[in-house]
């Protein structure tokens, strides 16, 4: 977020008492010889000489800080400029030399600026209390966490791929980052408990279950296909849990050029994952939950950072949770465990992290799958219903490690390199449920599913700034590679009959002659080559985005029961972007981009004409413009987009296999967030879509709605500090999703849904001076029983029923 502060005090006149300054005298303030010890990083800055203002936003976006000053304060003046790697200090008082002005660190990003030699009752002095924050971010940096926007709710910035940090008013696309602190307060138990926030993403599995699948502005995201530090393919492969979650990032639609092309190709956005690291201050915090039925938790973080300079930092953390969930007879346990350590040098940063997480699921939540036809979708069943057999069970297990490192070769000039790797092994015995009829009947396969994959992956790039006359280049070249080796099979072990609204008892079949370990089935190498550009000028009120990524992917697979190859093929497809930002004031961004999505090229399948020819990778297209605007305590994103996803379908004349099928979403969005009052808050936003199948075998569902694309999704959620207790708030959201059609003829469909969240916390003060946080909340408060997505993938998902959920937060 940047903001000029003298527009600022136009565009904020509402607010006109909180923004006013107050006279002070200039002796209560802390002069610039001795300002609050400041123990951050040095950071490049570029600042050329020019207007005061100008510069004091550049220095803010460049060094992640917060500039405090009346809007008065830099009519008429100028800086000299600074340039080279400093502190935060020494910027700040470079960029200030000659204007007659002082400033005053009052935490390690904070600084207030004011005139010295004002008189009291100027409105040139500094506020003790008021004033106007700039909140902005660096571009660049490992282990440099962009600061939070007013209510701590999102950040002000999100990683986005080869281009770095990036403050989202600078961001020509829609992205969000959730904060620990939402984590946290809404007690997320999982990737998918987070994006509940969001407008543009749905979940398409089971709730509560052992697994994540989504859809983001209508299209299919694998929960495979979310990134941890920017790396794909080092999520844990089912579900990721939240204890050593620091930032959940989702960027709306496709990023191929930005990260490279997702192992399973997802297209309508991308989500990315952010360790924790130690901050500055030492961390010692325990958590003890509930939650319905009778599950029991315990988390834990430890942070310290260690030398003169705090320049070594560990930060240890996990959790345990086991006990019965809230659907009959289940029961789910989860435990992670999470090291980060990073060292931050004057030219030098380094981190690592080391993640553990076992999931086990007794009798886990599934999805239900349609059989094709014009079956109608029967009412879904009682949301506490077990539909699955005690002997059913998902067990999961995930190990994986990064390792990255920054150098500053010069003061304009950083390489970097990354490498994850990551080993996942899962078993799973469990039902497919097809309904047969509309009074709930089903047919049932039992799977027992042994599954492994082992992935590593990497990127090396270098980073560059400099000048062509007038235009401020930010250019990075980066290459990537992943290889990723799934084994899995799933053969039918037992079939049975029964119904979703009266569910029998099955017996356990014998499984003495079934393998639980997985051959060898599929092998992937993705490899690529990026350059982008972003051009600033005119005091980064233009800001260009150029970029083009060259993918190679090289496929191979093989049968799980003979052995025999069934794919082998090597494509490369290049995936251009280019996103534009004008920022006709400083509050104001109207922005446009052109992107590609990247997903593998398909294989024809048995009994088709062309059975096993391999085509090139397939390539989505996104259209989207928008314009985004700060208020200054709260933020507001307005955004249309067209998305184009090609399909293989078979022509029924020839029986001849191709890529000439198509779906397109179209799409308004509106995103919010911030505080309306210092003591409410807001977080969630609408997004109107329209899916349609423009292209179909034959023409036979051409202009028919696409598989599980709502109208309308609304998440809308508050906070409220309440005055008549001090430390006490109150939270409320409403999830809305209208009716969403379940197969491509547009005869099955599911109805629309709503689902209200409330909840409270309070925080006090222990006798010893810290902090204790109780926290309480009710999902679905009504006990409301519904078909909460549909999808091609995975049928269609049960939402969860009324689930209670307590905590307790200690420092110490």
């Amino acid at each position: 977020m940047i903001m000029s502060a003298g527009l600022a005090g136009i565009s904020l006149l509402g607010c006109a008492t909180a923004l006013q300054a107050q006279a002070v005298p200039a002796s209560s303030l802390v002069p610039a010889s001795s300002p609050v010890p400041i123990t951050a990083a040095r950071t490049t800055i570029t600042v050329p000489a020019g207007p005061l203002e100008t510069g004091l936003l550049s220095l803010a976006r460049q060094a992640s800080l917060r500039l405090l000053y009346p809007s008065s304060l830099t009519v008429g003046r100028g800086t000299p400029g600074v340039s080279g790697r400093l502190p935060p200090d020494q910027a700040v008082a470079r960029l200030l030399e000659g204007t007659g002005l002082s400033y005053s660190f009052t935490s390690a990003n904070t600084v207030r600026i004011f005139d010295p030699m004002a008189q009291d009752g100027s409105e040139a002095s500094a506020p003790a209390g008021d004033g106007i924050a700039l909140d902005t971010v660096t571009v660049e940096g490992e282990g440099e966490l962009p600061p939070p926007f007013a209510g701590g709710q999102v950040a002000v910035a999100s990683r986005l791929g080869i281009l770095g940090n990036r403050d989202f008013m600078d961001a020509p696309f829609n992205v969000v980052a959730y904060t620990s602190k939402t984590i946290e307060d809404q007690q997320a138990r999982s990737v998918a408990d987070v994006t509940e926030n969001d407008p543009s993403v749905r979940a398409t599995w089971a709730d509560a279950s052992y697994s994540n699948q989504f859809y983001i502005r209508g299209f299919p995201l694998a929960n495979a296909d979310i990134s941890i530090n920017g790396l794909y393919g080092l999520v844990p492969y089912q579900m990721a849990g939240t204890s050593w979650v620091e930032r959940l990032e989702i960027l709306k639609g496709p990023g191929s050029m930005l990260t490279g092309m997702p192992p399973q190709g997802s297209i309508g956005g991308t989500i990315n994952l952010t360790s924790k690291r130690a901050g500055d201050d030492p961390l010692t915090q325990l958590t003890l939950g509930y939650i319905s039925d009778s599950q029991f938790s315990g988390k834990f973080d430890v942070s310290r950072r260690f030398g003169d300079e705090k320049q070594f930092g560990v930060r240890i953390n996990g959790s345990y949770a086991n006990g019965d969930g809230p659907v009959d007879d289940q029961s789910n346990e989860l435990g992670e465990a999470a090291l980060g350590i990073d060292y931050r040098g004057e030219r030098v940063r380094l981190s690592a992290d080391l993640i553990y997480q076992k999931n086990y699921a007794d009798n886990p939540v599934r999805p239900v799958y349609l059989r094709a036809g014009a079956v109608p979708v029967p009412n879904a069943p009682d949301a506490s219903a077990n539909l699955g057999q005690d002997w059913f069970y998902a067990d999961g297990e995930d190990v994986l490690g990064i390792v990255r490192g920054e150098v500053d070769i010069t003061d304009n000039v950083t390489a970097y390199a990354t490498v994850g790797a990551r080993r996942n092994d899962f078993l799973g015995l469990y039902n497919f449920i097809y309904l047969t009829n509309p009074v709930g009947n089903f047919a049932a396969n039992v799977y027992l599913q042994p599954n492994y994959v082992d992935t590593l992956t990497g990127e090396a790039g270098v980073r560059a700034k400099f000048d062509t006359g007038a235009i401020r280049h930010d250019l990075t070249v980066s290459a990537s590679g992943l290889h990723n080796e799934m084994g899995v099979v799933a053969p039918v072990v037992a079939t049975y009959s029964s119904n979703i609204y009266a569910p029998t008892p099955f017996a356990e079949p014998n499984l003495s002659g079934y393998a639980t370990d997985a051959p060898k089935t599929s092998e992937a190498t993705l490899t690529s080559f990026a350059v982008a550009d972003s051009l600033y000028a005119f005091d980064d009120r233009v800001q260009l985005i150029l970029g083009a990524r060259y993918q190679n992917v090289v496929q191979e697979g093989w049968s799980g029961t003979t052995g025999v190859q069934t794919a082998d093929y090597e494509e490369s497809a290049v995936t251009p972007a280019v996103g534009l930002v004008l920022k006709p004031w400083q509050n104001v961004s109207v922005y446009a981009n052109y992107i590609e999505g990247l997903s593998q090229g398909p294989v024809a399948p048995a009994g088709s004409a062309n059975v096993g020819e391999a085509f090139a990778p397939i390539k989505s297209k996104q259209l989207e413009a928008g314009v985004k605007v700060d208020f200054g305590q709260i933020a507001a994103t307005l955004s249309v987009f067209q998305i184009e996803q090609p399909s293989g379908v078979l022509n029924a004349a020839t029986n001849v296999y191709s890529i000439n099928g198509e779906v397109r979403n179209r799409g308004v969005e509106l995103n919010v967030f911030g505080e309306i009052t210092p003591s409410v808050r807001l977080l969630g936003g609408v997004t109107l879509m329209d899916g349609v199948q423009t292209e179909t075998a034959n023409g036979t569902y051409d202009g028919m709605a696409a598989v599980g694309v709502p109208d309308v999704q609304v998440n809308l959620g508050a906070e409220w500090d309440t005055p008549f207790i001090d430390g006490l708030t109150l939270t409320g959201r409403v999830i809305y999703t209208s009716s969403q059609y379940a197969s491509v003829n547009n005869i099955q469909s599911i109805p629309d849904w709503t689902r209200v969240d409330l909840g409270a916390r309070y925080t006090f003060e222990r006798t010893n001076g810290k902090p204790v946080t109780i926290r309480a909340s009710v999902e679905n408060v009504l006990d409301e029983s519904y078909w909460a997505a549909a999808s091609s993938s995975f049928g269609l998902a049960r939402g969860a029923p009324r689930t209670v959920l307590l905590s307790a937060t200690f420092d110490f």
